[in-house]
């Protein structure tokens, strides 16, 4: 047997350690924390809908983002939901995620190796890609960001091929693509991969290596608008979606502030990210600084200079919009390329203090040079101690917060008491969120018109027609904290909620999920529905820190 199947290389090696650490940290209690964002609901039940066959919605899609997120979503959860239908629930849901997780890691070592990073330091950038507290927290949930980051990792991965060959130029451009229609905002990434692609091809070929990424990406990014064209909705019109209308209304919301200042969302965001972790946002955002720096001087820095200047990218886009509006999911897109600048930071500095200890130890002899070599090599890991020593102790109670913490309790246990206590799921009307809309499809409720979107009661006029007495047409409110925060601009779900009283309540403080029947309505339940609380349901879901649930997007009237 050849020896290099008997001995497995020191990449398998450390490839496969980091990935197991990851999937093991990353899926245990991955549906009990973080808590289940409105997002993660909507995506969720579009990939449900591309399932069933009932368009790219099961509302009307109106545009908000290119569609080929939740299509992949739907095609990872195809078999699990044919095998059982309740598996199309946001919580079971997640565990595609810890797939895309894998995934993502893997890509980010490979193309920690072709920058030319030594193995060690491709491990280290998997590690903390993959394990900090703040990519355990945003990487589980079931973001369009987390689906488009391995596509656009495996097109650094093309461009930065050995082998320069065309081929693999043009398929950056298509992965590249296919990455900014999973999520739009990665179109900031793009020059960075352009630079890469620059650095990483052959003079003579260049400007063709060049031309085919461009090509690939141009020819299927603009398949995204030709289809909006061939439906007859890439303009506005009064009785109809469109794309331009969704960009307008995507480009015109509410901006977040600066990040300087302390009571702007923008700053509450930063600080979120922060709650986590401090090593990849601020270490990595200096690192990028260093790497491309040290790129003027140091052919191993210019290798890596692409990643680098993916995070100056996704950076100055907040400095520069400081009016622009920040979502808490925005640094996901980042931490791949924070990751492989603190990696390629740290291979730069271990390479700078070696290569002094080489030299002198060519002067004075093998002896001088081994030791040398053992010196600076202590050196470094006791520098990277003294850095690392005092936030240890975060990483450690994030980590275990994550893995033990069940903040998602109060959701499940409401969506039980709807199943045992309404009689008639089916001619029943409940107002809810979009984090437990499918839980009740499930139960039997109709979609649509029976379980339905709150913010859809004010905002979508086909549900609004349905609901023929208005608020009075509705029998139940599963109040929870988007519903309470968004009731004031909503009249009917205000109306609902100010008409109703609670019947059952799960959790306490901001995170609670209170079930609230609308007086005057005839919807049967059970036993539990006089009750002002639901018996042995109180459960903590005080102050929920760091990484705030994104934000929800009403549809256009």
């Amino acid at each position: 047997m050849p020896r290099r199947l008997r001995v497995p290389s020191p990449d398998l090696l450390v490839c496969c350690g980091v990935l197991a650490a990851i999937l093991c940290v990353q899926g245990l209690n991955i549906t009990g924390f973080p808590e289940l964002a409105d997002d993660e609901g909507t995506y969720v039940a579009q990939a449900r809908a591309v399932q069933r066959g009932e368009g790219l919605a099961h509302y009307t899609y109106w545009y908000d983002h290119p569609p080929l997120g939740w299509i992949q979503l739907a095609g990872l959860t195809w078999l699990p939901a044919l095998l059982s239908p309740g598996v199309m629930e946001v919580g079971p849901v997640r565990g595609a995620m810890l797939a895309v997780s894998g995934v993502s890691a893997v890509l980010l070592y490979l193309l920690a190796r072709r920058l030319r990073l030594p193995c060690w330091a491709a491990g280290l950038g998997m590690a903390l890609y993959g394990l900090s507290p703040l990519s355990v927290e945003l990487q589980r949930k079931v973001f369009l960001d987390n689906l488009a980051v391995p596509w656009m990792l495996l097109a650094f991965l093309l461009a930065a091929s050995p082998s320069r060959h065309l081929w693999h130029h043009f398929a950056a451009g298509l992965a590249a693509a296919v990455s900014v229609l999973t999520k739009e905002t990665m179109l900031l990434v793009l020059p960075a991969l352009l630079v890469t692609l620059w650095s990483h091809s052959h003079r003579d070929t260049r400007k063709f290596a060049l031309t085919g990424a461009v090509t690939g990406c141009a020819l299927v990014g603009l398949m995204y608008p030709l289809f909006a064209l061939l439906h007859g909705e890439l303009l506005p019109a009064a009785d109809r979606v469109s794309l331009t209308e969704a960009i307008r209304f995507q480009l015109s919301r509410p901006g977040s502030g600066s990040m300087l200042d302390p009571d702007s969302p923008a700053r509450r965001t930063l600080d979120g990210w922060l709650y986590y972790d401090r090593v990849l946002p601020l270490g990595g955002l200096l690192a990028a600084l260093a790497v491309i720096e040290a790129a003027r001087w140091s052919r191993a820095a210019r290798a890596a200079a692409g990643p680098a200047l993916a995070v100056l990218l996704l950076a100055a886009a907040i400095v520069l919009r400081p009016s622009g509006y920040i979502p808490a999911m925005y640094i996901i897109q980042a931490l791949p390329f924070l990751a492989l600048s603190l990696a390629a930071l740290a291979a730069l500095t271990a390479r700078l203090l070696l290569r002094t200890g080489r030299r002198r130890g060519e002067r004075e002899g093998r002896r001088e040079h081994l030791g040398l070599t053992v010196t600076r090599w202590t050196v470094v890991w006791l520098l990277a101690g003294l850095v690392l020593w005092p936030l240890a102790p975060r990483w450690a109670g994030g980590l275990e917060r994550a893995t033990t913490a069940d903040v998602n309790r109060p959701h499940r246990e409401a969506a039980a008491w709807m199943a045992a206590s309404v009689d008639r799921p089916d001619s029943a009307r409940v107002l809810l969120d979009d984090r437990l809309w499918l839980n009740l499809v499930h139960q039997g409720f109709r979609p649509r018109t029976g379980a339905i979107w709150y913010h859809k009661a004010d905002l979508d006029p086909e549900v609004a027609r349905s609901l023929v007495r208005g608020w009075r047409s509705v029998d139940y409110v599963v109040a929870s904290r988007s519903t309470r925060e968004d009731a004031h601009r909503l009249p009917t779900v205000g109306a609902a909620l100010a008409h109703s009283e609670r019947v059952a309540v799960f959790g306490s403080g901001p995170g609670r999920v209170e079930i609230r029947k609308v007086a005057g309505n005839a919807a049967a339940a059970g036993d539990g529905t006089a009750s002002g609380s639901a018996s042995g349901t109180e459960v903590s879901s005080s102050g929920r820190t760091g990484p705030v649930a994104p934000p929800r997007r009403p549809s256009p009237p």
